[in-house]
């Protein structure tokens, strides 16, 4: 039986690197891909995921969301017949 290349599994961390060396856009996705040995079509799919996930770093910082008036009442009814 031969033996072929074992697939590689990166890191969020390398990842997040890789993407953002080819968001800056100083280096073409072939030159990015050849300093990382990364192919550059997976170069250009970590760019656009990381252009995409970017809006929800700041999601949420305001801390939680405000629970409609109207549900209230039915929220403590409920915690009440639990109890």
């Amino acid at each position: 039986m031969s033996e072929g290349k074992k697939r590689k599994f990166h890191t969020p961390e390398f990842k997040a690197k890789v993407a953002l060396e080819a968001l800056r856009g100083i280096k073409t996705l072939n030159e990015i891909g050849q300093e990382f040995g990364v192919h550059p079509i997976t170069v250009g799919h970590w760019k656009k995921e990381l252009q995409e996930q970017a809006k929800t770093l700041f999601e949420g910082k305001r801390g939680p969301t405000p629970i409609a008036a109207h549900r209230e009442p039915e929220l403590l009814y409920s915690e009440i017949g639990k109890l």
